[in-house]
């Protein structure tokens, strides 16, 4: 079977949805409100949907993997937004070197963990 995907979009929920509507606008994608309890967030080449749902065991195992070019900048981007200022339960967690690249992590308001990565080997 070959796969012609265009896109992934995994849905993630949120303990306080206007909470983290707002954390998602300030991390700069873009909303696309599609019913009163979720959204497409996306920008110009990843998406996602955010729903107003709070399952604790569903949002406490739910991890993102987001590739980028370059971690470094992209860390220092997301520093720069000063998020953790704005939203106390987030965690943003400093860069760490793996054998297929490096990658730093970021916990959304719900506790979502996001790993920010760059590939050195492909996996």
């Amino acid at each position: 079977m070959q796969h012609h995907a265009k896109s992934i979009r995994p849905f993630i929920g949120a303990t306080n949805f206007e909470v983290s509507r707002q954390f998602y606008h300030d991390w700069g994608f873009e909303e696309v409100v599609l019913f009163p309890n979720m959204s497409l967030f996306q920008n110009e080449t990843i998406g996602f949907y955010l729903q107003d749902a709070y399952v604790k065991d569903w949002i406490d195992n739910t991890m993102v993997f987001m590739e980028v070019e370059n971690v470094n900048a992209f860390y220092n981007e997301l520093l720069a937004l000063r998020l953790t200022e704005k939203y106390p339960t987030i965690r943003i967690i400093p860069i760490k070197n793996q054998a297929w690249g490096k990658e730093c992590f970021l916990h959304d308001p719900s506790g979502i963990l996001w790993h920010i990565g760059e590939f050195i080997n492909q996996i």
